[in-house]
């Protein structure tokens, strides 16, 4: 029987090994190699647009957002977008009235459905798009009001 220190010690032995053989995963960065900061910093949408080399985007049904109607806390306002659309590089998600527009951006490729949820922090009741920047350069909307009642952003 293995003592709780010699399964500690394969453990970090077994970790090592994976490490140098490239098989553990990747940390998670917030701020990576690609990272726009002109776009993140855009106040308003055209800015936000400019800033990622993009024209207007057009609506489509295509794709979809999900978003409360009303949202009691503004600090943690889950959003989420999604497209079955192919060719699909990029998702965004902007809110309209916040200081800084752009709330994420998440890199897409074929391999992965691109449906992304996450929380955005929201001052005050505003419109939010979800934005789908697919491979022929084409950007497709969808949008929502969502009713903030506690602010989140300095509110």
């Amino acid at each position: 029987m293995s003592t709780r220190r010699q399964l500690l010690s394969r453990s970090a032995q077994l970790a090592g090994m994976l490490a140098a053989l490239g098989l553990l995963p990747g940390f998670a960065q917030a701020q990576a190699s690609g990272y726009n900061t002109a776009a993140f910093d855009a106040k308003t949408m055209a800015e936000a647009m400019k800033a990622l080399g993009a024209s207007a985007p057009t609506e489509s049904k295509d794709v979809t957002i999900t978003a409360p109607d009303i949202a009691e806390n503004g600090a943690v306002v889950p959003v989420g977008a999604a497209t079955a659309l192919p060719g699909v590089k990029r998702l965004l998600l902007l809110v309209e009235k916040n200081p800084a527009v752009l709330s994420a951006a998440f890199e897409v490729s074929d391999a992965v459905d691109a449906n992304i949820s996450t929380r955005v922090k929201m001052g005050q009741s505003s419109n939010v798009y979800a934005i789908a920047v697919m491979a022929d350069g084409r950007l497709l909307y969808a949008a929502k009001e969502v009713k903030v009642t506690l602010g989140g952003c300095g509110g």
